[in-house]
């Protein structure tokens, strides 16, 4: 910055402080966004000046605004590049840098809420409490074709892209939502929860009765990692209509393969993992990401594939639970396709 450019801001600066900073003997009420932005803020970024993303430009603050209130905030709070920590007006509040990254996006495109008071949550608030007060106002209802709150139906094709997609798909904002649904300070952890609560709501989960400790093993089931599984196959052909998955594969050999999760602590349905699943024999093998199916008040995993051999097939699942680094893995071997036992399972 040259030398001109460091007087002309020193004395924005200097004008801005003295309209801001409240007297020793009067409390003057916090600015508005458009007020801070204003007097403060428009030196560099009404027209861009030193690299500070104009306001109007919504490319340059889509990418900003993909990050947050809280870590604009913060880098408006420290100082970041060209601009100066408090924005180079130590009398704003952090409720004030607040409403003013809030304004300036707002004017570039973006829907964000404007804080009223205090600043940003220094804690996670629960995946209830911001349903019921910012995602209910669309997701209630269906507003704009929003899915709504507990809809399987709706939620179970978005789910099946992964839970990953879409939460960066809420962080980013789509179709109508705006980013983070227009609270512009959410984490990507308390969108992640509220969008499994709005998927689970209603669902009653299924409580599996904890086994006599002298029950002998069953050949179906598995507790790996903490995660009980269950694994079932059915002919395809036997499945009544109302369980079917899509189109039903014609021919004969073919299977349905299904997959139910649980918590082994909690004994919860776990519905929002990702399950892949191969089936192999010594000739091949079919390796599949498995679909989430509502049925009986729950959540599980299944596909179809065609068993037709007489040699035995080797089922493995590869699970990974939302938020866990760790691939679970448990392997089934059958010597036909209606008689299955677990076998070996291990942790990647």
């Amino acid at each position: 910055m040259n030398t001109s450019k460091l007087r002309a801001s020193a004395a924005i600066a200097a004008s801005a402080t003295a309209m801001l900073i409240p007297s020793a003997n009067a409390q003057q009420a916090e600015h508005t966004g458009k007020e801070v932005v204003d007097t403060v803020c428009a030196a560099c970024h009404a027209k861009g000046e030193n690299g500070a993303p104009r306001i109007g430009d919504n490319q340059a603050w889509t990418k900003r605004a993909s990050q947050g209130l809280t870590a604009l905030t913060a880098h408006a709070l420290k100082g970041i590049r060209n601009m100066p920590a408090h924005g180079g007006n130590a009398g704003l509040s952090d409720i004030e840098i607040q409403r003013a990254i809030t304004y300036m996006v707002n004017q570039s495109g973006g829907h964000w809420v404007e804080p009223l008071a205090g600043s940003a949550p220094a804690t996670v608030r629960s995946s209830e409490q911001i349903v019921q007060t910012q995602c209910a106002k669309c997701h209630k209802d269906g507003s704009d074709g929003a899915p709504r709150i507990g809809d399987r139906a709706a939620w179970i094709p978005r789910m099946n892209k992964g839970l990953d997609t879409l939460v960066k798909s809420a962080v980013h904002g789509h179709g109508p939502m705006p980013a983070r649904g227009g609270v512009a300070d959410l984490s990507d952890l308390e969108i992640q929860g509220a969008i499994v609560y709005m998927f689970n709501y209603g669902v009653v989960a299924v409580q599996t009765p904890p086994l006599p400790t002298a029950a002998p093993a069953n050949p179906y089931r598995k507790v790996v990692d903490g995660t009980d599984i269950y694994l079932g196959i059915v002919g395809a052909e036997a499945m009544s209509a109302g369980q079917r998955q899509g189109d039903v594969p014609r021919g004969k050999g073919y299977y349905h393969v299904n997959i139910s999760l649980f918590d082994a602590e909690t004994r919860a349905a776990i519905t929002d993992a990702q399950v892949k699943l191969t089936v192999a024999d010594p000739i091949g093998a079919d390796t599949k990401t498995l679909d989430a199916i509502s049925a009986n008040n729950t959540v599980s995993y299944g596909g179809y594939f065609r068993m037709s051999g007489q040699n035995p097939y080797r089922i493995t699942a590869q699970i990974q639970r939302p938020g866990s680094a760790t691939v679970t893995k448990a392997e089934s071997t059958t010597k036909h396709a209606r008689q299955q036992g677990y076998g070996l399972a291990k942790r990647s």
